[in-house]
């Protein structure tokens, strides 16, 4: 092997020893490169309007697909997941539901923490390099990556999907210039014929197999939509106010998923407490209290009365 070779490979032994003692569930590496297979179904994707209102989706169409254009001779993309899953499902507790991800504090300044002990520990370890860190924060494809990087594979309900983990996982990528052995993708899908994903979704998103149209997601109408929900889907988001797990928590490959060991993603006592009158009632300061560093602040109070009128 040659001397090059061996300090990628290096590289690669201590950047995951580094990761896990910081709490990631896992981590890979791929190639930074131009993502050839993915380019024609995003294309389709957005032809069909499947991103909805998500006007954001359309723009910077050359960068979701190659990273080397948000960070200039990268050479590596890491990828990370992060365990979510929690001790309780407050959803068998609450008249209201709201996704698991966002019990706790708000994941982006989590991850963000995590990730910038990551790259500092990497430069004391391998000198300087360049990187740029992202967890659902630029036109970068997070699935495809990971799927490169060989942590699972894109599941019928297009979510990643592990053997080992489940669904319930936040990813996460570092960018960089640094030369570090890659991973082999991830080549095999173990989804077979279940369809459990598909059946389960009560507005009928999942249109086929590996394809969600946004505009019916319960995730999408309660948090990316800022208009008023159509009246198709009143009544038939099963009391999900914030989010929604329905495809997750059928999946056969979440029987796997342990809870996390994250004491920022606990939920605050009030929350767990939170009853339907509850929700029914909450005031804005209430609100504020509670969701101070959620996630949930993004749809705003208004935005969860108009979600919980929806589910009148």
């Amino acid at each position: 092997m040659s001397q090059s070779k061996l300090i990628m490979q290096k590289r690669a032994e201590r950047l995951k020893q580094m990761s896990q003692e910081l709490g990631f569930t896992a981590c890979g590496v791929a190639k930074a490169d131009f993502l050839a297979e993915e380019a024609p179904k995003l294309e389709n994707w957005l032809r069909q309007n499947y991103h909805g209102k998500m006007a954001y989706m359309e723009r910077y169409f050359d960068i979701r697909l190659d990273p080397r254009k948000l960070v200039e001779g990268a050479k590596s993309v890491i990828c990370l997941m992060y365990n979510y899953f929690p001790k309780k499902d407050l959803s068998s507790v609450h008249g209201f539901k709201i996704s698991k991800y966002a019990y706790g504090e708000d994941y982006h300044f989590v991850l963000k923490d995590k990730m910038k002990e990551l790259v500092t520990k990497m430069q004391i370890e391998f000198g300087n390099f360049q990187a740029r860190i992202f967890t659902d924060s630029a036109p970068i494809m997070e699935r495809p990556w990971a799927q490169r990087a060989g942590l699972g594979w894109q599941g019928k309900n297009s979510l990643l999907l592990s053997k080992q983990k489940g669904s319930f996982f936040f990813l996460a990528e570092i960018v960089t210039d640094l030369e570090i052995q890659p991973d082999p993708p991830f080549q095999a899908d173990h989804c077979g014929e279940c369809t459990r994903c598909i059946d389960a979704c009560p507005t009928q998103a999942i249109v086929k197999p590996y394809v969600v149209d946004a505009n019916k997601c319960i995730s999408y109408l309660t948090i990316e939509l800022k208009e008023e929900i159509d009246k198709q889907f009143h009544g038939k988001m099963e009391n999900w106010i914030f989010g929604c797990d329905i495809c997750q928590d059928v999946c056969p490959w979440n029987r796997f998923a342990t809870p996390h060991c994250e004491p920022r993603f606990e939920p605050n006592e009030e929350f767990e407490k939170m009853t339907k009158q509850d929700w029914m009632e909450i005031t804005e300061e209430v609100f504020q209290r509670i969701f101070k560093k959620s996630a949930v602040k993004r749809t705003k109070i208004s935005g969860l009365r108009r979600n919980m009128q929806a589910n009148q």
